[in-house]
């Protein structure tokens, strides 16, 4: 498995997309005037109004809605925290180590926000969800910093280590360093990338942390109410921070700067692969080009998805759940009965959606109608198969055995607004009206021609001159490709008289061959 990340920088965006096997898995964009809300930066700010009913505060940010922070989200040590604020505040506090700080009493799990929290107090909080649709973000006051290795807790003596190391040797092992060399005051969450490190590189990791706080604790001072006082790291630097491993071999960067920027923090995070940045500096094909980006962000945002096989997938988007419906295309199979059928087109969506899912970063609840299988056993493959693509999956998720009906629900973590791009344009052929992305009548002939090739002799098919034009030049044609894999020559006929992303199929007999 190889991993790759492309950046591509613009005039006011800079687009990231991650590669897996060169199939495109994440796309993300960090826009020049991009929200002052992101997750993981910290605010000092404002109770506005705590509300008896929802046990819950409404805090002040400086976005248009309110924050909101539930009780559950207070922390235990939230006390602590208030009281730490204030005297930082008041300068009262030099040493923000937190080594000579004594912690105030836990806070009741179970008890009412208007006990613990009143309007105009100062709090420390942390974005956990970027405002999404009419609501503003989501907040907590249990403050975290995420690092490489270990996550940063302050105000807790607690040491934690990832669910996904499995080894119990190793969890004890890890969990033995960290309290070596663990800061008093600061709890410590051991992350899955630790797995196997030595105790000077979690170290290393601990102290930046510690820098990071102490940098933040010097801003609260003079820090006006809402602001922001510590920023997450820049997109790059963040994505390298949560997905890199030694299975990626490359990352391409088109702008000088970000190129320097990016080698100088993966020398931080890990030095012996600093030689796989790479600074593109190609004049004649763009970098998004080059890697194919852009052809599958066009292929891969529509409302109906083609994967191999003739098979598809139909997503609908609401604003209670999403609904993906699986679909065999009614394609012809060499399988023995309707049960392999289902099977193998199941596992071919199965990966298919879990790609889909981090592409387009959906969360909430995802109900997926797979095609009915009788046989449980083969229910099982399917669910076991869907948990195995998603483990990769960074956020937090949860899948459930499939119903009897097909259905598998699965909800996963939404933290920031989903990636939603328009693959819909401009109808050349009537100005009012919205055709699919012209790239798509690729791959929809490509899916059609795979079920009519096994039972047609001769197959002759018209286009639009354009498009004909696409199919058969260059070496090697997509033509020349067909052949090759289903060795047969497929004659295409330019027609004038075509729409520009109208095409048909005809036999030997020049009978219109329908596609099912």
């Amino acid at each position: 498995m190889n991993k790759e990340l492309i950046i591509r920088s613009g005039s006011d965006a800079v687009d990231f997309a991650l590669l897996k096997d060169g199939k495109l898995i994440e796309l993300h964009k960090e826009e020049e005037k991009q929200s002052n809300f992101a997750v993981g930066d910290i605010f000092i700010a404002k109770i506005r109004k705590p509300v008896a009913g929802l046990n819950a505060a409404f805090v002040n940010l400086g976005y248009e809605k309110d924050a909101f922070l539930h009780y559950h989200d207070l922390g235990p040590n939230l006390p602590s925290m208030m009281k730490f604020i204030k005297l930082v505040s008041a300068g009262k506090i030099k040493d923000y180590s937190l080594k000579n700080f004594p912690f105030e009493p836990e806070i009741n799990k179970d008890g009412a926000i208007t006990d613990i929290l009143s309007p105009n107090q100062s709090i420390l909080v942390q974005v956990v969800k970027e405002p999404i649709s009419t609501k503003g973000p989501r907040i907590s006051s249990e403050i975290s910093l995420a690092g490489r290795y270990v996550v940063l807790v302050p105000f807790s003596d607690r040491i934690s280590v990832s669910q996904k190391i499995e080894s119990r040797e190793e969890k004890d092992r890890l969990k033995r360093l960290v309290q070596s060399i663990r800061p008093k005051g600061f709890g410590v969450i051991v992350r899955t990338v630790a797995e196997g490190k030595k105790v000077a590189e979690l170290d290393k990791d601990l102290q930046t942390l510690i820098e990071r706080w102490s940098s933040m604790s010097r801003r609260l001072q003079t820090a006006q109410h809402p602001s922001k006082v510590l920023g997450e790291l820049n997109k790059a630097s963040s994505i390298l921070r949560d997905v890199f491993n030694d299975t990626f071999t490359c990352i391409n960067v088109d702008d000088e700067d970000l190129y320097l920027e990016t080698k100088e923090y993966l020398q931080e995070i890990a030095p012996d692969k600093v030689s796989i940045v790479k600074h593109y500096q190609s004049k004649d094909l763009p970098l998004f080009e080059k890697y194919h980006i852009e052809r599958q962000i066009k292929t891969s945002f529509g409302k109906t998805v083609s994967m191999s096989k003739g098979a598809y997938l139909i997503i609908e988007h609401t604003e209670a759940l999403h609904v993906i419906d699986v679909n065999s295309g009614n394609r012809s199979s060499k399988a023995t009965n309707q049960e392999d059928t289902a099977l193998e087109v199941n596992m071919i969506a199965a990966a298919e959606i879990a790609r889909q899912l981090r592409l387009r970063d959906m969360g909430g609840i995802i109900v997926v109608d797979f095609i009915d299988m009788q046989n449980p056993e083969n229910r099982k493959v399917l669910y076991d198969f869907l948990k195995e693509e998603m483990s990769d999956d960074k956020a937090k998720h949860k899948i459930l055995p499939p119903s009897k009906f097909g259905l598998i629900q699965i909800t996963r973590q939404r933290v920031r607004p989903e990636v939603n791009i328009k693959t819909r344009e401009e109808d050349p052929n009537n100005e009012k009206g919205e055709i699919e992305a012209p790239i798509l009548i690729i791959d929809k002939i490509a899916s059609d021609l795979e079920r009519i090739v096994k039972d047609h002799k001769k197959i002759v098919l018209n286009v639009h001159p354009f498009v004909a034009a696409y199919l058969t030049k260059g070496f090697p044609s997509l033509r020349s490709k067909w052949f090759f894999e289903h060795k047969k020559w497929v004659k295409i006929i330019p027609r004038d008289a075509y729409t520009f992303l109208e095409y048909h199929f005809f036999d030997k007999e020049v009978h219109e061959i329908i596609v099912k």
